[in-house]
């Protein structure tokens, strides 16, 4: 029964075989906000003719069409693949199968060229109950913020710049993950130190050692600065293809009472170290896996600690850091387990 109201939104989203030109989006994920928008450059007159002083409707034109915006979901344990390739840019194709179900995603960074996502978001409309397709086309990640915080799912926050927006194709069938949860903070793991190193397309880290100092959230952020302004002559208003223009950043912080040893040193000290970041969720059948997420940064460097006392209360610290490249191991990794067959 329609409701007119967010109650029957949705969201889907298809990866392009041709970046800009839209598919029909067939991953569905249950999500808690978008923002995703049409911007239109408008042509103004400015042309002086005698006897008016007011620009003129009929002069005015739209030159230029842009998307823009973001998404933010909780992490599930299901369906996730298809979003980190194209936060990461990464190369898979297919999961790994490891015993049946279970299978694994390794997503490291790589070419956003070429790579394009068609995203549709089906929005209530409350005077006819409704639910109005709006579909972008040409989206890629050019930001994404993975954050885990006390006593809350994880979530994913998604920025996209698209090519074109049409409201004309018809709402996508939502088909949802079977057997999808979400990750628990309470089931959130966080490491620093050990040695990192990469075999058969894996990196791996030995020696780390658990965090033990009360940590309340942490962040990871990723940005990939694109030209998203590539506008030509003879392009009917239309963006050609966004292309990375500058170096790409990983960063991220961690909120945790005051520890001098385990963070504050690290930050005096300048040291590189890894960082794993690491939920897990139910087993997967009887496969013997279970549902897993795991962040890798294998050479993190502390760029701000501040412990303030602030009055009676527990000294509390904040803690910037920056994902650097070691030459030896991808910046960052994403490993996925679940149930996915495919991306």
């Amino acid at each position: 029964m329609a409701t007119g109201s967010g109650l029957d939104a949705q969201l889907m989203v298809g990866a392009e075989a041709t970046w800009g030109t839209a598919v029909t989006p067939d991953h569905a994920y249950e999500f808690n906000d978008e923002g995703l928008k049409l911007d239109p450059t408008f042509l103004e007159p400015t042309g002086l003719r005698a006897g008016m002083k007011y620009k003129r409707a009929g002069r005015v034109s739209v030159s230029r069409k842009s998307v823009s915006g973001d998404i933010t979901l909780e992490h599930s344990t299901k369906g996730m693949g298809l979003l980190w390739k194209h936060c990461l840019a990464s190369s898979v194709t297919t999961p790994t199968t490891l015993t049946a179900p279970a299978t694994e995603q390794v997503h490291t960074p790589g070419d956003f060229r070429g790579k394009g996502l068609t995203v549709q978001v089906g929005r209530p409309e409350p005077s006819t109950g409704t639910v109005r397709p709006f579909t972008y086309a040409g989206c890629k990640v050019s930001q994404w913020e993975f954050t885990v915080s006390d006593n809350g799912i994880p979530q994913l926050k998604v920025t996209f710049d698209g090519r074109s927006e049409d409201t004309t194709t018809a709402l996508a069938a939502a088909a949802y993950p079977s057997g999808a949860k979400v990750f628990s903070f309470a089931n959130a793991t966080l490491s620093l130190g050990g040695t990192a190193a990469t075999a058969s397309g894996k990196t791996t880290v030995t020696g780390n050692t658990a965090v033990a100092t009360v940590v309340t959230e942490v962040s990871v952020q990723g940005a990939a600065p694109m030209a998203t302004d590539r506008f030509g002559i003879g392009n009917g208003g239309l963006k050609a293809e966004q292309l990375e223009n500058d170096t790409p950043t990983i960063t991220g912080s961690l909120n945790a009472e005051f520890n001098k040893a385990e963070l504050y040193d690290h930050f005096a000290n300048n040291d590189t170290l890894p960082l794993v970041l690491t939920l897990t969720g139910d087993p997967i059948a009887t496969s013997g896996s279970n549902d897993l997420l795991e962040v890798i940064l294998p050479a993190v460097k502390l760029k701000s600690a501040s412990p303030n006392v602030g009055g009676p209360d527990i000294v509390s610290m904040s803690t910037d850091f920056e994902a650097y490249s070691d030459e030896s191991n991808p910046p960052i990794q994403v490993r996925i387990v679940s149930g996915d067959a495919t991306l």
